[in-house]
């Protein structure tokens, strides 16, 4: 059955009657302006409000949202941990081609609108008027630079694009309908294209083709082309492009952006300064343009003393590089500071997930990890009641790693599998696995006589983890099995990791615990490197079959295959009932023991800071940490000097 979906974006009256006005110019937009760019308005060497906007600009209606329409100025500061962190603006900033709302739909955003017919013709119509950062229009030409001069050259995208363009390993059909409206058509069904288009990272389609083409060898000369690749210390053309289009860590200050704020400071840098796009396409329904707030600067710190800065009154909105275990203090903060500090639910599957890596290099624990008897003892021998309460004050959930109550998704015996304390059944479970001598400290034996002992390997990015892990020490002291630590940092630990070398590590469960059926499931299977259980079944994933290895575990292969199954869906209900599959194997097979999920992550802002919701749910993706609560919303109720 063919169906179709046609979503305009927002558009409505209140106090936008001036807005849509010829005598608009003149009348009320002082009150409408910024003050922040009056001397640029002085000067004209920006254009009024009327003429920066788009003919329909998308209209956030606050108070339907809860919220107050505020005022404009001010200055947010906030914390991250290395130069590459600014890459939050991107995530916090949220503006997408289309993005999810707080109700996790999908609606347009910088687009106008959308159509979408039976999950392979996908038609976008642009908001006219609309205009990069710089004043430049936003065309179709943007679009059909990144489509033809972009995606389509080997030099610049030498794999052919990204999955989420291929279905069945071609990419689409791409036409230009008008001059405002583009299309993307594939022969079979492509569901995963919206939601990488709303993703925390945004599949690219489009880019300011006016500022690009100056770093293309298709559009520049070779001399100039030398020159400007010697400027920025790069040896191949491609490298020059890319560096400076890169979008989601927006390293180039003269890169035009629609994002509600623009960068300013090149790297390298210990603070970055974001100010407000002018041409930003979102205002009230009182005709104010967002964002309401200035600037938001960002100063780099070690990511270890970002609590004890925020702490000490150096944030004005905080969430990144603190934990719940550094609620207390930071919440004693209160007394010292003018902040608040809120706690919102975490979307992980589990706060914190132990991972047996099935690629592992070692032939003996290889095996065993990969017998399904094993993992289940693991996971019956930890007391999740005693961690919730130790760690987490009894505000967490015992659960395994799987979708929260939240999501539509969820069903309880997908969270109860192989949870409950039982060391009886775990004894009895590694007993039937081969593991039955012990020697004299009540240690198991290996089937080649080593002790069962086993590492798992951290980060150390957070005490939380070590905290928990001398639990389950002594959880699986009493099943015979001894546990070790080792931390290492995280680059390090990634490729320790991919390279075999890992035997189990100790990080976050899914990342997506909200889930709709809409959304692509590809974390409950092999489908990425960076996918701890199962790194190089991911990676042969990723480089179609080039590198890892092809994952020969027949549960593991039915995701895969479960996955593609859902690539090619064409209904709600197939989406649905493929999900349920992959989430009743992913937790009976405990390819991840999770502890404990709908964890408080706490959320640290100035008392001035309005619009900021007292609870939400934080996560990567979808809802991009603050990102689908609009900080761009967010107003100070004084400014700050």
């Amino acid at each position: 059955m063919i169906t179709r979906r046609e979503v305009l974006g927002t558009i409505g009256l209140g106090g936008l009657g001036c807005l849509l006005s010829p005598n608009f110019a003149s009348a009320a937009d002082r009150d409408l302006e910024p003050e922040f760019l009056s001397d640029q308005l002085r000067a004209r060497s920006l254009p009024p409000l009327v003429k920066r906007l788009p003919t329909r600009p998308r209209i956030i209606g606050l108070k339907e949202m809860g919220r107050v329409p505020g005022r404009y100025g001010g200055t947010i500061r906030t914390i991250i941990g290395s130069a590459k962190d600014i890459r939050f603006m991107t995530i916090y900033g949220y503006a997408r081609l289309v993005g999810y709302d707080e109700k996790l739909t999908l609606q347009p955003d910088i687009l106008e609108a959308f159509q979408e017919e039976n999950d392979t013709v996908f038609t976008f119509t642009i908001r006219e008027g609309h205009r990069w950062s710089d004043g430049s229009p936003l065309t179709v030409d943007d679009f059909r630079y990144w489509w033809e001069d972009v995606l389509l050259n080997k030099d610049l995208t030498p794999g052919g694009g990204s999955l989420d363009l291929r279905v069945n390993g071609k990419l689409p059909r791409f036409e230009v309908v008008d001059d405002l409206t583009v299309r993307y058509s594939w022969d079979a069904p492509n569901p995963n294209f919206l939601p990488s288009l709303a993703a925390p990272q945004p599949l690219a389609i489009h880019g300011p083709s006016a500022y690009l083409k100056q770093f293309h060898k298709k559009y520049q000369d070779q001399f100039r082309l030398s020159a400007l690749m010697q400027e920025n210390r790069v040896k191949k053309w491609a490298d020059l492009h890319i560096k400076m289009a890169r979008e989601y860590r927006p390293e180039n200050p003269n890169l035009p952006t629609l994002y509600p704020w623009r960068n300013t400071t090149a790297p390298p840098s210990e603070q970055f300064v974001f100010e407000r796009n002018p041409y930003f396409h979102r205002v009230d329904e009182n005709g104010r343009q967002l964002p309401y707030i200035d600037r938001v600067i960002l100063n780099v710190s070690s990511s270890s003393i970002i609590p004890a800065k925020t702490g000490a009154g150096e944030s004005d909105l905080q969430a990144a590089g603190i934990d719940f275990n550094d609620y207390t203090f930071l919440k004693d903060a209160e007394k010292r500071y003018p902040v608040k500090v809120n706690l919102w639910k975490m979307t992980r599957g589990s706060r914190v997930a132990i991972l047996p890596n099935l690629n592992c290099k070692d032939e003996v624990w290889r095996g065993l990890f990969r017998d399904a008897r094993v993992r289940r003892a693991l996971s019956l021998a930890i007391d999740r009641h005693e961690i919730n309460m130790a760690v987490f004050y009894g505000l967490g959930t015992a659960s395994a790693d799987t979708v929260l109550p939240e999501s539509p998704l969820y069903k309880p015996e997908y969270a109860n599998a192989w949870i409950n304390h039982d060391p009886d059944q775990a004894n009895a479970l590694l007993d039937e696995a081969g593991l039955q001598k012990r020697n004299e400290d009540n240690i198991r034996l290996l089937p080649d006589g080593r002790l069962a002992e086993i590492t798992i390997e951290t980060p150390g990015e957070s005490t939380l983890d070590t905290d928990v892990l001398e639990l389950v020490t002594d959880h699986w002291r009493k099943i015979g099995i001894a546990l070790y630590t080792r931390t290492s940092q995280r680059d390090i630990f990634r490729s320790r990791a991919q390279a075999g070398r890992i035997m189990m590590s100790i990080w976050y469960g899914i990342e997506n615990g909200v889930a709709t059926a809409d959304m692509n499931p590809q974390q409950l299977a092999p489908t990425s490197d960076d996918q701890l259980q199962w790194p190089l079944w991911g990676m042969y994933h990723l480089s179609l079959g080039q590198n890892g290895q092809a994952p020969d575990l027949p549960e593991a292969q039915e995701l895969i295959r479960l996955q593609t199954g859902w690539r090619e869906s064409r209904s709600m209900d197939e989406r649905t009932a493929i999900w349920h599959q992959m989430l009743s194997i992913f937790t009976s097979q405990v390819f991840s023991i999770g502890l404990i999920n709908g964890t408080l992550q706490p959320v640290l802002h100035s008392n001035k800071l309005q619009n900021l919701p007292e609870r939400g749910l934080y996560g990567f993706d979808p809802t991009c940490f603050l990102g689908i609560y609009m900080p761009d919303t967010f107003w100070l109720e004084t400014e700050q000097v």
